[in-house]
């Protein structure tokens, strides 16, 4: 059955929109997007440091997003930068010094643009071993910090009063995110991960009357896109990530039609 290079990247593809889909809930809720991008452009950082000392690239990707991340609650405490300029020194610092660090290393034969776009089709049986088994533990992971984050999600200062440890559900939470991102980086690549994480959660917000409903309307809708861009991609000959990044866009637009009264998250 996965014979076909088409069946394993829509294999592929839906196992990273069912974990993605609630990670991007919370980070809709936060209003972590553009956190979501610092991260996500600091994995091809991660990509050359997994090259460079000779590990598995995913590895890479999950420390550097972590480290970047550990950076920037660092730097929250000055209350001289804003959180907006912060993020947006380490994102576009991040991304550079991955394209510069790749750059110089002359020996190492590396398809830019596979992981700066995504290279969906070129999924092989162990990368989808790896996306299910790794989804399987982000997922378990999640579900069991739930209630505690969405209780600091909802009220931080009243949830830490209420004995819940924020600040190491935080970390666990970001942690997750630097995982989805080594996974989902082989699909979309590193510039359009924060799409399929916030897109689908987003579209999905709109008919969702509880978080956990919208959790996993967010997961349909993502691999719904997933499907419907690889099959776009294959009638059009468009690049598979993007397509299914516009196709996610295109379902958030139909969100938007009056379709009758939106519903609170």
């Amino acid at each position: 059955m996965l014979d076909d290079f088409l069946v394993r990247a829509m294999v592929a593809g839906v196992g990273v929109a069912i974990v993605a889909g609630p990670l991007g809930c919370f980070i809709v809720w936060r209003r972590m997007a553009y956190f979501g991008d610092t991260m996500s452009h600091s994995a091809l950082l991660g990509v050359a440091l997994g090259f460079l000392v000779n590990i598995q690239p995913m590895v890479g990707v999950v420390v550097v997003t972590m480290f970047i991340a550990l950076v920037l609650i660092s730097l929250q405490q000055r209350p001289w930068l804003s959180s907006d300029t912060l993020l947006g020194i380490l994102s576009h610092s991040a991304l550079s010094l991955g394209l510069v660090a790749v750059g110089l290393m002359a020996w190492l034969r590396l398809d830019l643009l596979s992981y700066l776009f995504g290279d969906i089709l070129a999924v092989t049986r162990m990368d989808i071993l790896w996306i299910y088994a790794g989804g399987a533990a982000i997922l378990a992971a999640l579900l069991a910090i739930w209630r505690p984050l969405l209780a600091s999600t909802v009220h931080e200062d009243l949830a830490r009063a209420e004995g819940v440890p924020a600040f190491r559900v935080k970390l666990i939470f970001m942690l997750l995110i630097a995982l989805v991102i080594a996974l989902a980086m082989k699909i979309v690549g590193v510039l359009l991960i924060t799409s399929l994480l916030i897109i689908p959660a987003a579209t999905a917000r709109r008919f969702a009357r509880t978080p956990e409903q919208m959790a996993v309307i967010a997961a349909l809708i993502g691999a719904v896109a997933v499907v419907l861009g690889l099959q776009g991609s294959l009638h059009l000959d468009t690049p598979s990530g993007p397509s299914i990044v516009v196709a996610a866009g295109i379902l958030f637009a139909l969100s938007l039609l009056p379709f009758g009264r939106p519903k609170a998250t």
